[in-house]
């Protein structure tokens, strides 16, 4: 008797190539050529604003990523533009924040302002200060909007406005006291748009025209817009006045004079002083955070931090203060972007730029690690215990994840060093597999060190994520959930995932809930939307752990 081809189609066990019977309208082909489950609208927005596209997938380039992540944005803002600004809001800034960079967020405010409907208009508006809070973010976002609000002019191109639009640049100038934003505008002149073009807020004041309530912020415009001398800006604005003050230094000793005197930023300073190893000495104590960890190179570079140095010191000991992190809002990939380069000893952020080196000093080494650990906060053990299954499968292994140019790892690296700390808070109740397409024993312990994981590479091969479920299974491990790390490129499996999952809840704790952490914006994941126990959530986001424990709790 010949066999019948029909009997090998079954919605309880289907291999990975095809759709689960009776389910393909809700999946889609993915990337590396199996079915998954397609993610809709509102959770790819998500993604996107928590992720970004830099640097594309092992699949997909990062033109190709980008544009597919901007038709996502398109199609929020069309559908409903006031859920879309209101999730980018939520993501730039929760706290601890969501997102590791604020760019996805400001394009999708500069997609609002531009295509959205009145009431979204209004609401990126309103929303704009919130999510603009420092120049770095003003001029990104001035470069996305006037990119999309462009206009063929006989010289090139200019932003076309409207009211709402002009509103929205003028609240950059007025939604603050004058001298803060005074402060802003002393820092901006060493800003740039995403498209190299230089950027101040005399750009936005030309183009929004918002009306001065008071002498101060009259004064302050007519500054800025070159219309109000030195002088009377000084009487009036004191952010103006150590501006001028710190441009007008020309030694060393003077510039320290400023920074510990008047407390003023770099961005004030002359380039020809920034190369003195004094001069950071003196900053160290005066920047932010975030400007800190960004210059631990640069201080490096010049010899402002050495070996045993007291400059050294007091850097570490800025670093590994919770408080300062935490009032900072500083993100831990930040801080393991920040390990990773300045481990490497060589950055090149401009590929058109040399390469700079320096020689890393282990005492900055060491406190970054700790501050890694710190931007974490204080998070208790669940008490459930919790397998965490990380895709080593070859995707994971795709070039190097970076932000501004600078490298963060491979997908695999981030995702080992997520598991790393729920090891560290779990500890026994915490069980760390590595799957392709088959189980491979982790390397990872509640021990392991931040920089053992900068040298591991995945176990490679095809994607079987499936694995995870039919492993707990097979070793009847008796767990309250499951984690994966993943970039959801699954193919390779006689079954699906969400059917493996289903299997073990029948087999052994019908309660077991998961959590899939998507590594990529793809806009597709292995998670059944129909079940309420599976979780998705996406990037290397500093509430992981609250939400995985919170999630089984």
């Amino acid at each position: 008797m010949s066999r019948d081809p029909l009997a090998a189609i079954a919605a309880a066990a289907t291999p990975q190539s095809r759709p689960i019977p009776g389910r393909e309208a809700e999946m889609v082909r993915n990337n590396a050529g199996g079915h998954t489950f397609a993610k809709d609208l509102w959770r790819t927005l998500e993604d996107f604003l928590v992720l970004g596209t830099a640097g594309g997938t092992y699949y997909v380039g990062e033109q190709t990523h980008t544009f597919q992540n901007v038709q996502v944005v398109n199609g929020a803002v069309a559908a409903d533009g006031q859920r879309a600004v209101a999730l980018a809001v939520e993501v730039s800034t929760g706290r601890p924040p969501r997102a590791p960079r604020n760019h996805p967020a400001l394009f999708l405010l500069a997609t609002a302002i531009t295509n959205g409907d009145l009431e979204t208009r209004r609401a990126a508006r309103t929303a704009l200060p919130q999510v603009a809070r420092t120049t770095f973010h003003q001029a990104n976002f001035f470069g996305y909007w006037k990119a999309l609000h462009g206009k063929a002019t006989g010289n090139g191109t200019a932003p076309k406005t409207g009211r709402v639009a002009r509103g929205a640049l003028g609240d950059l100038l007025t939604s603050q006291p004058p001298d803060r934003v005074a402060f802003q505008a002393c820092k901006a002149a060493a800003r740039k748009t995403p498209q190299g073009e230089p950027f101040s807020l005399r750009d936005v004041l030309r183009i929004a025209h918002p009306k001065a309530e008071s002498p101060q912020r009259r004064a302050l415009f007519g500054w800025i817009a070159g219309n109000v001398d030195d002088a009377e800006a000084r009487q009036l604005l004191p952010s103006v006045d150590a501006f001028l003050t710190a441009k007008a230094v020309t030694s060393a000793a003077e510039a320290v004079g400023v920074v510990t005197g008047r407390g003023v930023p770099w961005e004030f300073l002359p380039d020809a002083v920034l190369t003195e190893p004094e001069v950071w000495d003196a900053l160290i104590d005066t920047v932010g955070m975030t400007a800190l960890i960004r210059n631990l190179a640069r201080m490096t570079r010049i010899g402002t931090l050495t070996p045993m140095g007291e400059a050294t010191r007091r850097a570490a000991a800025r670093l590994t203060d919770r408080d300062a992190l935490a009032a900072g809002r500083i993100h831990p990939l930040d801080v393991y972007l920040a390990l990773r380069v300045y481990a490497s000893g060589c950055s090149r952020p401009n590929p058109k730029a040399p390469a700079q080196s320096w020689t890393p000093v282990p005492q900055i080494k060491d406190a970054l690690e700790e501050a890694f650990d710190l931007s974490f906060g204080h998070i208790e053990p669940s008490g459930k215990r919790l397998l965490i299954a990380v895709d080593s499968s070859g995707s994971m292994s795709y070039g190097s994840m970076t932000a501004s140019g600078s490298p963060l790892g491979t997908a695999y690296q981030v995702a080992c060093a997520m598991a790393t700390i729920l090891a560290r808070i779990e500890r026994a109740n915490a069980h760390v597999i590595d799957v392709d397409t088959v189980v491979h024993a982790s390397r990872i312990t509640p021990r392991t060190n931040l920089r053992e994981i900068d040298t591991w590479r995945p176990s490679g091969g095809g994607t079987d994520l499936s694995l995870p479920f039919s492993h707990a299974l097979a070793q009847r491990l008796e767990v309250d959930g499951v984690l994966v790390l993943t970039d959801n490129e699954t193919w390779a499996g006689r079954i699906h995932p969400s059917q493996a999952l289903a299997s073990y809840r029948s087999g052994i704790n019908p309660a077991a809930r998961c959590v899939v952490a998507s590594l990529t914006a793809a806009g597709h994941s292995i998670a059944d939307p129909r079940d309420e126990g599976v979780l998705q959530i996406a990037g290397f986001d500093a509430t992981l752990p609250q939400v995985v424990t919170g999630f089984l709790r």
